[in-house]
Protein backbone atom coordinates (compact mmCIF):
# COMPACT_ATOMS: atom_id res chain seq x y z
CA UNK A 1 0.00 0.00 0.00
CA UNK A 2 1.25 3.46 -0.94
CA UNK A 3 1.66 6.28 1.67
CA UNK A 4 0.64 9.80 0.56
CA UNK A 5 3.13 12.56 1.16
CA UNK A 6 2.77 14.70 4.11
CA UNK A 7 0.27 17.12 3.26
CA UNK A 8 -1.63 15.76 0.23
CA UNK A 9 -4.57 14.96 1.95
CA UNK A 10 -5.22 18.16 3.73
CA UNK A 11 -4.76 19.89 0.14
CA UNK A 12 -7.50 18.08 -1.22
CA UNK A 13 -9.99 18.46 2.02
CA UNK A 14 -9.55 22.26 1.15
CA UNK A 15 -9.79 22.06 -2.60
CA UNK A 16 -13.05 20.25 -2.06
CA UNK A 17 -14.24 22.35 0.43
CA UNK A 18 -14.09 25.12 -2.06
CA UNK A 19 -15.82 23.27 -4.57
CA UNK A 20 -18.72 22.31 -2.51
CA UNK A 21 -18.90 25.46 -0.31
CA UNK A 22 -17.59 28.09 -3.09
CA UNK A 23 -21.08 28.33 -5.27
CA UNK A 24 -22.64 28.63 -2.09
CA UNK A 25 -20.66 31.54 -0.78
CA UNK A 26 -20.75 33.75 -3.63
CA UNK A 27 -24.55 32.96 -4.29
CA UNK A 28 -25.39 34.11 -0.57
CA UNK A 29 -22.65 36.99 -1.22
CA UNK A 30 -24.67 38.20 -4.02
CA UNK A 31 -27.73 37.83 -3.02
CA UNK A 32 -27.17 40.03 -0.17
CA UNK A 33 -25.98 42.72 -2.32
CA UNK A 34 -28.92 45.15 -3.84
CA UNK A 35 -28.14 45.10 -7.24
CA UNK A 36 -27.82 40.91 -7.18
CA UNK A 37 -31.09 40.80 -4.43
CA UNK A 38 -32.97 42.32 -7.58
CA UNK A 39 -31.53 39.51 -9.90
CA UNK A 40 -32.29 36.96 -7.72
CA UNK A 41 -35.94 38.12 -7.60
CA UNK A 42 -36.54 38.09 -11.32
CA UNK A 43 -35.07 35.08 -12.16
CA UNK A 44 -36.92 33.00 -9.32
CA UNK A 45 -39.96 34.86 -10.23
CA UNK A 46 -40.05 36.11 -6.42
CA UNK A 47 -39.81 32.94 -4.81
CA UNK A 48 -37.22 32.60 -2.20
CA UNK A 49 -37.95 29.45 -2.18
CA UNK A 50 -36.90 27.71 -5.40
CA UNK A 51 -33.45 30.02 -4.76
CA UNK A 52 -32.70 28.28 -1.39
CA UNK A 53 -33.55 24.39 -3.00
CA UNK A 54 -31.49 25.20 -5.64
CA UNK A 55 -28.62 27.51 -3.30
CA UNK A 56 -28.76 23.59 -1.14
CA UNK A 57 -29.08 21.08 -3.87
CA UNK A 58 -27.76 22.53 -7.61
CA UNK A 59 -25.60 25.40 -6.33
CA UNK A 60 -23.30 26.14 -10.15
CA UNK A 61 -26.75 25.90 -11.79
CA UNK A 62 -28.14 28.16 -9.21
CA UNK A 63 -25.44 30.62 -9.35
CA UNK A 64 -25.28 30.46 -13.19
CA UNK A 65 -28.94 30.93 -13.65
CA UNK A 66 -29.10 34.00 -11.70
CA UNK A 67 -26.02 35.61 -13.22
CA UNK A 68 -27.12 34.56 -17.12
CA UNK A 69 -31.14 35.74 -16.40
CA UNK A 70 -32.67 36.22 -18.94
CA UNK A 71 -31.32 33.11 -20.59
CA UNK A 72 -31.29 33.57 -24.45
CA UNK A 73 -29.31 32.17 -26.98
CA UNK A 74 -25.88 30.80 -26.03
CA UNK A 75 -26.64 31.38 -22.34
CA UNK A 76 -28.28 27.53 -22.33
CA UNK A 77 -24.21 26.70 -23.00
CA UNK A 78 -23.35 28.34 -19.61
CA UNK A 79 -25.97 26.65 -17.92
CA UNK A 80 -25.44 23.19 -19.65
CA UNK A 81 -21.96 23.54 -18.11
CA UNK A 82 -23.16 24.19 -14.69
CA UNK A 83 -25.56 21.24 -14.20
CA UNK A 84 -22.49 19.13 -15.19
CA UNK A 85 -20.34 20.64 -12.51
CA UNK A 86 -22.98 19.94 -9.89
CA UNK A 87 -23.31 16.60 -11.25
CA UNK A 88 -19.21 16.05 -11.55
CA UNK A 89 -19.42 17.09 -7.35
CA UNK A 90 -21.75 14.88 -6.47
CA UNK A 91 -20.29 12.10 -8.42
CA UNK A 92 -16.90 12.71 -6.88
CA UNK A 93 -18.43 12.64 -3.41
CA UNK A 94 -19.58 9.02 -4.45
CA UNK A 95 -16.77 7.66 -6.30
CA UNK A 96 -13.97 9.07 -3.24
CA UNK A 97 -16.29 7.51 -0.34
CA UNK A 98 -14.46 3.98 -1.45
CA UNK A 99 -11.11 5.96 0.10
CA UNK A 100 -12.78 6.07 3.26
CA UNK A 101 -11.41 3.29 5.66
CA UNK A 102 -14.43 3.45 7.92
CA UNK A 103 -16.79 3.39 5.02
CA UNK A 104 -18.61 -0.19 5.01
CA UNK A 105 -21.21 0.87 2.18
CA UNK A 106 -22.13 -0.85 -0.71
Amino acid sequence: MRRKPKGEGEMCCFLSSLWLLGPRFAFLIYWLIPWGRLKVTAAFGGSWFWALLGLIFLPWTTLMFTLVYPVIGLDWLWLGIAVLADISAYAAGAARRRDASFYRGP
